[in-house]
């Protein structure tokens, strides 16, 4: 079975491409920076694996209006490999991720803080509100952790 799942940070914005024929169609690259748990490099810093994507069609034209640079999203699909000859004559190795599916992975509200700009500053609801975008409510700093139904 051929299957992938990956949920990382785009490293750039996508890089958007048209078919040629009769029914054009988009197709947008972009690499995720997936990052390895728990495994650290000799600076202590999180190490991460680049990771090749491609969306074909409509996935293409999502990721041409809404995916930019740093956006945390979740995707998946198939590993294809393959290669080519370059122009030094060499033989080089591809491995691409062929994406049925992808999605974000922060809330709207998270990816407006971080610049992502899928979120309009009117669809963002306000401190006062019962509940964030994220589908959790908001518990003000003075509650007692006592009297919530968790620890």
């Amino acid at each position: 079975m051929n299957r992938v799942i990956l949920m990382g940070r785009l490293t750039r914005d996508p890089e958007i491409r048209y078919s040629q024929g009769e029914r054009s169609m988009t197709i947008a690259k972009y690499t995720l920076a997936v990052d390895r748990r728990g495994r650290r490099n000799q600076d202590n810093d999180q190490s991460a694996d680049f990771i090749n994507c491609v969306a074909y069609d409509r996935a293409g034209e999502f990721a041409e209006k809404y995916f930019r640079q740093g956006m945390r999203v979740l995707v998946s699909g198939r590993i294809q490999t393959g290669s080519y000859v370059n122009k030094d004559g060499q033989k080089v190795y591809t491995t691409d991720v062929i994406l049925d599916d992808q999605e974000f992975a922060d809330s709207k509200n998270t990816a407006s803080d971080m610049g992502g700009g899928y979120a309009s500053d009117s669809s963002r609801r306000t401190a006062s509100d019962s509940a964030i975008g994220d589908g959790f409510m908001n518990i003000p700093d003075d509650v007692e952790d006592d009297s919530l139904p968790f620890n």
